[in-house]
Formats: C-alpha cells, sequence, structure tokens
C-alpha cells in the first residue's frame, strides 16, 4: 500500500486499515471477522461511489475520462487501499469458515460412528463356481429389461403405427 495514501487517510481509517494486519487478524474469531469485513466493506464503497460520481461530474467539464481521470486521485487511490484490505479480510474469514466445516465434518462423522461395535466374524468363503458354458455371447452378458414410462409409451406407439397401417391395407 502506498504511505503516502496511507498517511492521508483520517486516524479512524488508518486504525480501519491497521486492523487488517495479519497479526491483528489472526487474534480475531468469525464473527469479529465478520463484522470488520462489514465495516471495510462500506468504506470501500464510499469512496468508489465518490469516485464514480466525481469522476463522471468531470467528464463533461473537462472534456472527456482521459483528461478526468489525474484530477479524482485521491479517491481512487483511497478506494484501492480499502480493496487490498478487503480482500485480505475475505481470505481470512474464508480460512476461518473453511476450518469451522471440516471441524463440523468431523464432528458429524464422529457421532455418526458407533461408541463400540461388536466384533464380526469373518464371512465363510463360499466355493468357487465353475465357468460359464461357452454359448452365444449376447446370452451371457445380456441384462434383464425393466419396463420405464417411456419404453412403455414406445412401445404403445408402435403397435398404434402398426393398427393404423393395417387399417389402411383394409380399407
Amino acid at each position: 500500500m502506498d504511505k503516502a495514501v496511507l498517511n492521508s487517510m483520517t486516524t479512524a481509517e488508518q486504525r480501519l486499515v491497521a486492523e487488517t494486519a495479519k497479526a491483528a487478524l489472526a487474534d480475531l474469531d468469525e464473527e469479529e471477522l465478520l463484522a470488520l469485513h462489514s465495516r471495510i466493506r462500506r468504506a470501500r464503497s464510499k469512496y468508489v461511489t465518490s469516485y464514480r460520481r466525481s469522476a463522471a461530474g468531470a467528464v463533461v467539464k473537462r472534456g472527456g475520462r482521459g483528461f478526468a481521470y489525474p484530477k479524482n486521485k485521491r479517491d481512487r487511490d483511497k478506494a484501492e487501499v480499502f480493496e487490498t484490505a478487503l480482500a485480505q479480510v475475505s481470505r481470512e474469514v474464508a480460512a476461518h469458515a473453511s476450518r469451522a466445516a471440516a471441524e463440523l465434518k468431523e464432528e458429524r462423522l464422529a457421532a455418526a460412528r458407533p461408541t463400540k461395535a461388536p466384533a464380526k466374524k469373518a464371512p465363510k468363503k463360499a466355493p468357487a463356481k465353475a465357468a460359464p458354458k461357452a454359448g452365444p455371447a449376447t446370452a451371457r452378458t445380456k441384462r434383464p429389461t425393466t419396463k420405464t414410462s417411456g419404453g412403455t409409451k414406445q412401445v404403445a406407439g408402435r403397435s398404434a403405427t402398426g393398427a393404423r397401417r393395417q387399417a389402411k391395407r383394409d380399407a
């Protein structure tokens, strides 16, 4: 971050940015991180909105976006500082959420495990079956068919088509 921009900020804004240091973020829990995240987002939105409004007004006054760009540097730089701070806090919130999800998953898995399972006996081994006899390949690999609503409709459609053809021939 640019030191000149940080020094031009108010003390409240400087404290807000200082709260996003690694050491300061390590001491916060998830709820405190979310509160900090919303405060920083509000500050970032304030300067982004201010920058956009003044830039839009300067375009008409100066005669183009390129001419208006350098005149609104302070708000743009402050918005960038808060954007960087917001990214740091967002990463920390994501890390906390990930850890909380992992802990919750472990708790659910531990609760689902039986407390003390009875010792299971080894299953008896069945004698090996003889290899299938050689025959047509389709007889060995064909799976039984199941009727579905789509199949039933197709069968009904085919029989209706056949009935129409037969009626046409008979006529």
